[in-house]
């Protein structure tokens, strides 16, 4: 499936074109990517009583010491808010809309899997080409290696292990990858979904050698820039690290507090720019990703793209998995009311981002639950709540025949 560069075409109505315009083009120094939508958030703390309670109450008990959210809801932004200071500490700083936080795992579908769709738009992508055809250094002795495909990678069937500590035996990106590639299967392919780091990890390496380009670079030209997503990067700048939320007093591998670095130690020896984690981002810019996904990925992909990526697979039995993104299960992190169509994905340092198509919804929650030391699962608890609460608070979605095409 090759479209060249052919301008992506969209089924959104003239009016949500022209929302998106405005949105990609607001001012720079207003609210990132929303200054024409201000109006819509005015109330927010009144509509959304019930979930700023929620965050309220989460940071009184120590669930996470800030948030930042962001909501849009049939194109236009609802709420736009940050709570909380950087730390549990009463002299911490504040946080802002524009604080930027450690996505941890949303890194896998605000840059990875939009790199694969990207790709697979173009025809460079072929999902049923064995991982092995593109790094060799994947094949070992095992049988069942060549049977894993750039698809089971994306769909998290290809039978690697959810997590290995690959960091304790590697001193660079070099010898980590080679961990990588040697990381014996837990299972056999496509037999059964286990969320893998370790497959997220070889498939960002599959990805930069299709596109002879790291995700860093492709990511900032075909995705964060046209999408004028300014605060989103790997590896923030040294002079943004005191404004960015500390993720983890790391007591044991790099004894240090982690603050404008990556958290997770195998993306931290990879360089800071992974397949599964390290993006940096304001809950603002994951909105405007969003909300590009909520219009058929205009201007960066075309409908059926998003459409096809972000539909559960088939297979293997049971999996809640698409391509790349997740879909909600029962009981979900996602909460009770999110669509059947609906996707998202979470991230380890109580990060969220779900899209719900048939309300044109996005939320965006953004949080450093992992500080100080990862131990908090509280988070866990408070995630199904919030998007709940939200949901609560929205009017009723209309009928399928009467919503905008």
């Amino acid at each position: 499936m090759s479209h060249g560069n052919q301008p992506p075409q969209t089924n959104a109505s003239d009016a949500r074109r022209a929302k998106l315009s405005l949105l990609l083009t607001a001012a720079p120094n207003s609210r990132p990517g929303f200054s024409f939508l201000v109006r819509s958030i005015e109330a927010q703390h009144e509509r959304f009583s019930e979930a700023f309670s929620i965050l309220s109450r989460a940071i009184e008990a120590r669930a996470f010491p800030a948030c930042s959210i962001a909501i849009t809801h049939r194109g236009e932004l609802v709420a736009h808010d940050a709570l909380g200071h950087f730390t549990y500490e009463s002299d911490s700083p504040k946080v802002t809309t524009t604080t930027i936080f450690d996505v941890a795992s949303v890194t896998k579908v605000v840059a990875t899997t939009a790199m694969a769709m990207i790709l697979y738009e173009r025809g460079v992508l072929d999902l049923e080409t064995p991982v092995t055809a593109i790094v060799p250094e994947f094949a070992s002795d095992d049988p069942r290696r060549p049977e894993i495909t750039l698809r089971m990678l994306l769909a998290h069937s290809s039978g690697l292990p959810a997590y290995e500590k690959l960091f304790l035996r590697a001193q660079n990106r070099t010898e980590l990858l080679r961990q990588a590639f040697l990381t014996e299967l837990a299972n056999a392919p496509a037999t059964q979904a286990e969320y893998s780091d370790v497959g997220f990890i070889i498939l960002g390496v599959a990805l930069e050698r299709l596109a002879d380009e790291a995700i860093d670079s492709f990511c900032q030209r075909e995705v964060f820039g046209p999408l004028a997503m300014a605060q989103t990067t790997f590896n923030p700048a040294k002079t943004l690290r005191d404004s960015i939320p500390p993720a983890a007093n790391d007591c044991t591998f790099r004894k240090r507090i982690i603050q404008g670095e990556v958290q997770d130690e195998n993306a931290s020896v990879l360089g800071g720019v992974a397949g599964h984690a390290g993006l940096f981002s304001t809950a603002g810019d994951v909105a405007i990703f969003a909300y590009s996904m909520l219009n058929g990925g205009y201007p960066i992909l075309r409908p059926e793209t998003v459409s096809f990526f972000t539909r559960r697979e088939s297979a293997p039995e049971g999996t809640s998995r698409a391509l790349g993104w997740d879909t909600p299960s029962s009981p979900s992190q996602s909460g009770k009311y999110f669509g059947p169509r609906s996707f998202g994905h979470l991230g380890y340092t109580g990060t969220s981002l779900w899209i719900d198509p048939d309300r044109q919804l996005s939320i965006t929650l953004l949080t450093n639950r992992t500080w100080p030391d990862c131990q908090n699962q509280a988070i866990k608890k408070v995630r199904p709540a919030f998007h709940d609460a939200v949901i609560g608070a929205l009017p009723a979605t209309p009928p399928a025949s009467e919503q905008e095409p």
